[in-house]
């Protein structure tokens, strides 16, 4: 498909000057970009192809970057990039050096704020509002939510502040794409609903409000008594006045694949001078039927088939290892229960919760909410699991302490992801949970290295603990172990010469890497033997005897270097006064940007051959 109209529009001043009727076709040559280069490096589809319309008229009505638009969640801005200078680029979305899959202001003056995690654009939106106020600045800030960012609680509290801001030019637009908020009921709902969303009604409203509350003695009682009938005549109509309550302005439900509806709400939101919402009704994956049929299965994508819709599913990774082994013991155990934050499919869960659904709690974006909602039912005789994402269990280290390490209570917290994803980037990488679990007493955190250490760290987890048990597993399958690998199912084990002069120190994938060095190493005829930790949180004991007279102690970490397990590991060293040197080689301090595994690995010297390098290198000075 030739990308006549897209091709040209450089910035949204290029988009504004085009004939409304052009529009529609600008929105086709979107989606059809945005499918194509999906189809080939993978990224955030359904989600993107449903705000095009949306995206659109925003840069038609508003000025951007003055105007500022925060996406949340950020994986929605595929159509944004499009039309503010990025086209030349899109084809390198998600790829090394490339441009990225979510928002970036170090990418574009109209990306305002990073936003890979979600929930947080009601809260900087009207920070920016306020600024603008305090400033005598007349231009608007704007929230755009969608893909559940409304379960995460972080939106309530910016809600119930933003509704005391009078004055404030906040426009928060939501995109109702299934989880429908407020329902509309009947015909004539409908037509109100279009009806108050253009700008000729705000116009007239405002002058009757300002007209009536000029009446000497009763106009301002007069105002509020007729705002207080509207709102009523509103609840018949509509189930829920609920923004209204929080003293948000609420229009809609809007059409939100019709341009010219969305551009007279928005252009009537801006005469309201105060925070307003927008609610827009949106199709997930529209314009691409497979997206449409299947949107959860098209909402994170790899690589696929454009033509057919036909997506790679593989069962052989770590994500549904984990969900397949936990799966064998729900049977086993009926005080075994699974919690999600919205990531049922992502991390694996589907068969569990197609078979035991009144065993599967999906909580929304909410994490804060899952650890304390895991303790109630440890408290009250279950074996709760907890699988969530290593990025976005960051929500919840204050109930990781609090609920979860300070009460000792029995839960499992499974932390997908952990270490680098690639592709995502800076947001994404799971490479910092290392260094909290650190920080927390009574945890005990398995970093299994294969599948078969990932099924003995669960059963150990759920039945020889008494206390909360963490299990960190990475994007992906299993690297490739070393021939007649057999798991041990101990703490740590150690591979190679008793009496080695050189000792690395690893655990998790890193360990097949290690292993590949160590073989280099030995071939080279040096004393060399591996201390592979199972157990990383806290060290192990006894593995810190096994270095011996050993003169290097080598660590190598698929996580942050500050505060991390190779960190912990030579404090350990120094209370037991061994005298060997210590390297450690991790991720510095630094937000590790997207990339493939093996690059990002081989760019920080984790794979086989930069741990070899770092060692002989070390050896030779």
């Amino acid at each position: 498909m030739e990308h006549e109209i897209l091709s040209k529009i450089k910035s949204p001043s290029d988009l504004k000057k085009l004939d409304e009727n052009k529009l529609p076709l600008l929105a086709e040559e979107v989606r059809d970009t945005i499918i194509s280069t999906v189809s080939e490096n993978g990224g955030h589809l359904a989600s993107n192809l449903g705000v095009v319309e949306l995206t659109i008229a925003l840069h038609k009505v508003f000025n951007s970057p003055d105007d500022k638009i925060i996406w949340d969640v950020g994986h929605q801005v595929y159509t944004h990039k499009l039309l503010t200078g990025r086209y030349e680029a899109f084809s390198t979305l998600r790829c090394e050096k490339g441009i990225s899959g979510f928002s970036r202001p170090d990418e574009s003056e109209h990306d305002i704020v990073f936003s890979g995690h979600s929930s947080v654009s009601v809260s900087t939106a009207l920070g920016i509002a306020s600024a603008n106020k305090i400033n005598g600045k007349k231009d608007y800030a704007i929230a755009v939510l969608g893909d559940g960012a409304l379960t995460g609680g972080l939106i309530y509290e910016a809600l119930n502040n933003a509704g005391h801001m009078k004055g404030s030019r906040l426009i928060i637009i939501l995109n109702d794409n299934g989880m429908s908020i407020s329902k509309n009921v009947g015909h004539l709902a409908k037509r109100l609903a279009v009806m108050r969303s253009r700008s000729g009604y705000f116009r007239l409203k405002a002058l009757t409000e300002r007209a009536v509350s000029k009446i000497p003695l009763v106009g301002k009682p007069l105002a509020n008594e007729i705002f207080k009938i509207k709102t009523d005549l509103k609840n018949m109509l509509y189930e829920s006045n609920f923004f209204e309550d929080f003293g948000i302005r609420y229009m809609g439900p809007i059409d939100g694949h019709n341009i010219s509806q969305l551009c007279d709400a928005l252009e009537g939101a801006k005469l309201v001078n105060s925070p307003v919402l927008v609610h827009i009704n949106t199709v997930k994956g529209k314009g691409y039927k497979p997206a449409e049929e299947r949107p959860s299965e098209f909402h994170g994508v790899a690589p696929f088939d454009k033509k057919t819709g036909n997506l790679s599913s593989s069962s052989n990774n770590f994500s549904e290892k984990f969900g397949e082994f936990l799966y064998n013991q729900a049977p086993k155990d009926k005080r075994i229960c699974a919690i999600t934050a919205a990531m049922s499919l992502g991390t694996g869960l589907k068969k569990f919760s197609e078979e035991y659904p009144d065993r599967v709690f999906d909580v929304g974006i909410a994490e804060e909410h899952a650890v304390p909602f895991a303790l109630g039912l440890s408290k009250n005789g279950m074996l709760p699991v907890f699988v969530v994402y290593s990025t976005f269990l960051q929500r919840c280290y204050d109930q990781l302490i609090h609920d979860c390490a300070l009460q000792n209570s029995r839960m499992i917290i499974a932390v997908d992801r952990a270490g680098i994803v690639g592709d995502d980037g800076e947001t994404h990488n799971g490479i910092y949970d290392t260094a909290f679990f650190n920080g927390i007493p009574n945890i005990m955190v398995y970093s299994p290295s294969c599948y078969c250490e990932l099924n003995n760290a669960l059963v150990n987890a759920l039945y020889h603990s008494d206390g909360p048990c963490v299990i960190r597993y990475p994007r992906g399958a299993e690297p490739e172990m070393p021939e007649n690998y057999e798991c041990s199912g101990k703490p740590f084990d150690v591979f190679g010469d008793e009496d080695a002069d050189v000792v690395l120190v690893t655990y998790g994938r890193i360990f097949a890497n290690c292993y590949k060095a160590y073989n280099r190493l030995k071939a080279d005829g040096g004393k060399v033997k591996i201390i592979k930790l199972n157990v990383i949180v806290p060290v192990p004991e006894g593995s810190l005897d096994c270095i011996g007279n050993a003169k290097k102690v080598f660590f190598f970490e698929e996580g942050v270097k500050s505060g991390g397990v190779g960190e912990s590991f030579a404090t350990n060293m120094l209370e037991k006064n061994i005298k060997a040197d210590f390297s450690l080689t991790a991720f510095p301090d630094c937000f590790v940007k997207q990339g493939k595994l093996d690059s990002i690995l081989r760019q920080y010297s984790l794979d086989s051959d930069g741990i070899y390098n770092v060692v002989t290198t070390e050896l030779n000075k």
